[in-house]
């Protein structure tokens, strides 16, 4: 069995470089968005796109001839582990939520002229997308309770519903959206997607929506959350995405490998603050010595270490069974790191603010930005508790209830069997007594 820790030379030398980049150029952006503006922010980021490109990074996510670099997971992971240290570092490579999620459904399921419009010039950079799914009357983890509803009259669908958490709404060029078209076949065969303009009529993008993660009220700025009304939306028959009512499996597909990227992101927020922490613990004074010399303090580091390393691996090896044996068999994995790698880095930003103190909950260091952005990840593209329970139920279904209703491992049987087995034995060594 081949098992393989190393990291090829020539793709180390790419992550090295992404590492200086992201650190010296994408890093001091965070410091002046809110000066900058959405404007000024793309202004900022035209340049190093470019360099990106020149350097055969762009939109690594995609196969070569859509035009993406074709990386498979592994090297995904890898590479998102340290665009994760910004918020802003994906937009610099082309695969930032939520477009590149929506590239990859376009080249799953989008026709040929579905590609030319959208995905194309998505790819290019010259449009931004959203992904428009949750809804605020039903549960987010239960799409099958889907209210938003798709009627086709003649040669046009008519998409009349509520969305919110539609992410980069307010800023994007088209919407997929998500919307019962069958609500009487089977759970998971009611619902399409649809791709349909920003600006067609009906469209209401109402608002960004405040959160623990963005407290102030912005709107029309990259990573808002919004809340739209679809009010009798007409598209054309040919807006519909993939097949009708093949909605939800257009989705797992593109989940699956949203939720690798997700957590190897995870560990670049984790690292950072790992690393603060680190910084404090040798240079703070306090009770007659270095807080790296307190046994709590030694004890935090320790553990985050440890707990970014166990997700680290998991990650990777999820990402390793995706390119190797396909998505189906690396949803229990996938499902695992969902959970346990939001847990990791809620741990070690926790422990990292606590470290700094009133510092660390002020705004002068990003620990705080950590640790709201941190709590969210419990709930994107997902809860937890759901996937806790889709992790058991596929790991149960390979066990079975025992016949008679006695424990495999129960002793008393066990030895009645054992003894009868070495009963020759048994006997021998009786005698020799």
């Amino acid at each position: 069995m081949a098992w393989d820790f190393s990291t090829p030379p020539d793709f180390q030398a790419q992550l090295d470089w992404m590492a200086a980049f992201v650190r010296e150029e994408i890093w001091p952006i965070e410091t002046v968005f809110d000066e900058l503006g959405q404007a000024g922010f793309d202004a900022a980021m035209a340049p190093l796109q470019e360099r990106v490109r020149e350097r055969g990074l762009w939109a690594a996510h995609l196969p070569p001839e859509l035009g993406g670099q074709g990386f498979g997971q592994v090297r995904l992971g890898l590479m998102h582990e340290i665009l994760g240290t910004s918020v802003f570092a994906p937009v610099a490579f082309g695969n930032q939520a939520p477009d590149s999620g929506n590239s990859e459904i376009l080249a799953l399921a989008g026709t040929e002229d579905q590609k030319e419009r959208y995905l194309h010039p998505l790819l290019a950079g010259d449009l931004r997308s959203a992904f428009s799914m949750t809804e605020p009357q039903t549960s987010g983890s239960d799409p099958t309770l889907l209210e938003t509803r798709a009627t086709l009259e003649g040669d046009e669908w008519v998409i009349s519903g509520r969305k919110w958490f539609s992410s980069n709404a307010s800023v994007a060029d088209f919407l997929i959206v998500m919307a019962v078209t069958d609500p009487e076949a089977r759970s998971h065969q009611r619902a399409s997607m649809f791709l349909v303009p920003a600006d067609a009529p009906g469209v209401q993008i109402l608002r960004d929506i405040p959160t623990m993660e963005h407290p102030q009220e912005h709107f029309g700025r990259l990573g808002g959350h919004s809340e739209i009304v679809y009010a009798d939306v007409r598209v054309p028959r040919d807006a519909l995405l993939g097949g009708r009512g093949e909605g939800f499996l257009i989705a797992q597909h593109r989940l699956g490998p949203g939720r690798i990227h997700h957590c190897m992101r995870w560990l670049g927020v984790s690292a950072r603050a790992f690393d603060m922490l680190c910084e404090r613990a040798v240079s703070r004074y306090a009770h007659g010595s270095l807080l790296s010399e307190k046994q709590t303090v030694q004890n935090w580091i320790a553990d985050s270490a440890a707990q970014m390393q166990a997700a680290r691996l998991m990650t990777l090896h999820a990402a390793w069974r995706m390119d190797t044996e396909g998505a189906s068999a690396a949803r229990t994995d996938i499902g695992m790191i969902k959970v346990f790698g939001a847990g990791v880095m809620h741990d070690v930003v926790d422990r990292a603010l606590q470290v700094h103190g009133s510092l660390g909950y002020s705004t002068d260091l990003p620990l705080e930005a950590m640790y709201r952005f941190a709590r969210g990840a419990r709930l994107y593209d997902g809860p937890d508790e759901v996937h806790r329970q889709s992790v058991a139920r596929r790991i149960l279904r390979g066990y079975a209830a025992p016949e008679d209703g006695v424990p495999s491992e129960h002793i008393p049987t066990r030895r009645d069997e054992a003894r009868a087995r070495f009963a020759d034995l048994l006997e021998r060594v009786t005698a020799n007594d």
